[in-house]
């Protein structure tokens, strides 16, 4: 594990970064934004690489019976406030206006290849955690709820805008929803427009747990400790809750499907809202990193 864990350090990531911590069997993928804080086909194509890299060593060290072996992943962000903004709005009101169904397919596919590898945990006996310290809408919030385990500090903000432009979330929101609460209320979530606070969605069932703001990192810590002493009854639990109701490659891809069709029926006035909430992205971003670059300034006189 530690010839991997030298190999991460030179994969040359630039929207992942990779901390491995052998004291809690577990590696931390951190979500770095060099642009707006949303999936980009940058993020995509690191999130792979990473997902590849450590299901290697996991499956290494399940198959050779090492104590010692990689059992946790943590996905959490760099960036102050935000865990993630979701999809690439940009791109996909470029791939609309051409018509291009063909990469809007491609990119959602590569999504939900990321987010089915992280809910079946590689199909190893592999925990996935979700820390989410920050605002996170959308796609973003699909790749929470794509975690075994979903942890948020208190101040976190979850919600699905793409009601509010004529779309819906397609990458396993409602199918990760419906595993967690009542289908009902699952629709409910997605259609409301609602942005949610982390202690109304720990009320539905939503979230496993809420910490105060700045707790979150040693609320993972403890949840491994705590799960690490009871790993056997724990694994036995999630084979009886797949067991109950599985979740598929295949209904993630109808899904997919479905959305795209959508994608390509939306008229001028849905591609200007979305246009009008990537500019706003834009506004806010800007200023976030413009922040940022004074606080460094003035961290570095």
């Amino acid at each position: 594990m530690k010839q991997q864990m030298k190999l991460a350090k030179n994969t040359g990531l630039a929207h992942v970064d990779l901390e491995f911590d052998s004291e809690y069997h577990a590696v931390w993928a951190k979500l770095r934004y060099p642009d707006r804080p949303c999936i980009s086909n940058g993020l995509i194509n690191d999130l792979q690489q990473v997902q590849s890299l450590i299901s290697s060593i996991a499956k290494k060290g399940h198959e050779s019976e090492d104590p010692e072996r990689l059992r946790y992943q943590i996905l959490c962000s760099t960036q102050p406030g935000v865990f993630c903004l979701g999809g690439d709005l940009d791109l996909f009101i470029k791939l609309i206006r051409v018509k291009d169904r063909v990469r809007l397919a491609d990119y959602a596919k590569d999504c939900i290849d990321i987010l089915y590898a992280s809910i079946t945990g590689y199909d190893l006996p592999f925990t996935t955690i979700a820390l989410v310290q920050g605002e996170t809408l959308g796609g973003g919030f699909e790749a929470a709820l794509a975690a075994n385990v979903l942890i948020a500090e208190r101040s976190a903000k979850f919600g699905f805008p793409e009601t509010v432009f004529g779309m819906f979330p397609g990458m396993g929101a409602f199918s990760f929803l419906a595993r967690r609460i009542a289908p009902a209320m699952a629709k409910r979530i997605i259609s409301s427009g609602k942005v949610y606070t982390a202690d109304e969605l720990f009320d539905l069932g939503v979230i496993d747990q809420v910490v105060d703001d700045g707790k979150g990192v040693a609320a993972v810590r403890e949840f491994i400790r705590h799960q690490h002493v009871r790993s056997t009854g724990f694994e036995g639990l999630e084979k009886v809750m797949e067991q109950f109701n599985p979740l598929s490659y295949k209904e993630l891809m109808d899904v997919v499907n479905i959305w795209v069709d959508t994608a390509m029926k939306l008229s001028d006035k849905n591609l200007r809202l979305m246009e009008y909430l990537v500019n706003a992205q834009n506004k806010r971003w800007s200023s976030s990193r413009e922040s940022m670059d004074v606080r460094h300034q003035v961290q570095s006189a």
